[in-house]
């Protein structure tokens, strides 16, 4: 580790990040600090990349879109004692009024990987987001749903990060982590308060990139992708993470 990611360094990277929730309601979290709290380089990104291959069409669009691949997890986490409890697998499902476009239905995606599951970067990315959560809140048990993303885009397709637009997603915290960007343009991230006033924008550009947004305070919105190359594959594939108090 280098002498300007040492240990005091990354907790106090940590400390912004939850006084920055605190404070405003959100954290933009960058790679290179990022790589350090999850102690990932280059290699581990690549390996952690891979497992987007894997994800599954999403059925249930009301767009009728075919453009969204996931997977889906659900778990408990005790943050103080670094704990992951994985939960029964379940349908995932939204009030309408949290999402209009496909809420209201029991949506029975397929279950998170073994090989995903066993990535250290997994473990890692979601214990080091209990830590920052836990200091901004004051707990320490939390409730919390992976959802591994991968948006298509072709020139028949546009592809559709939030397809239902502005939007909060019904959680305490929701984060998204960039993995892959991959011959794509557009998927800027913007953040918005509840009186419509523009708090950010920004593209997630590198693998580690990770915006950390108080859920009930600031509502998200992401620009739709299209094809650099129009004749190459094109997706944008992000880590979602919820947690909610238990």
């Amino acid at each position: 580790m280098s002498d300007a990611f040492a240990p005091t360094t990354l907790a106090a990277a940590e400390s912004r990040a939850a006084d920055d929730l605190s404070a405003q309601g959100y954290h933009l979290l960058s790679a290179a600090p990022q790589s350090e709290l999850v102690g990932a380089g280059a290699e581990d990104w690549a390996r952690f990349a891979r497992h987007w291959d894997d994800l599954t069409v999403d059925r249930y669009m009301r767009d009728n879109g075919t453009y969204r691949y996931r997977r889906y997890g659900h778990f408990h986490l005790d943050a103080a004692a670094g704990t992951l409890t994985a939960q029964p697998h379940a349908p995932y499902a939204q009030d309408l009024t949290v999402n209009p476009l496909n809420g209201g239905q029991q949506r029975h995606f397929d279950p998170l990987t073994e090989e995903f599951l066993a990535d250290p970067l997994t473990r890692a990315t979601v214990l080091t987001l209990g830590r920052i959560f836990s200091a901004a809140e004051g707990v320490s048990a939390w409730d919390v749903k992976l959802h591994p993303f991968r948006i298509v885009t072709s020139p028949g397709q546009v592809g559709k990060p939030a397809p239902q637009g502005r939007h909060r997603d019904g959680s305490t915290y929701v984060t998204s982590l960039l993995v892959n960007r991959h011959n794509v343009v557009g998927g800027e991230s913007s953040l918005y308060s509840e009186d419509g006033e523009q708090l950010l924008a920004v593209t997630l550009a590198e693998g580690g990139d990770q915006l950390l947004v108080d859920d009930r305070r600031v509502l998200h919105d992401v620009t739709a992708l299209q094809p650099v190359d129009p004749t190459a594959p094109a997706h944008r594939d992000v880590l979602i993470v919820d947690f909610d108090l238990l």
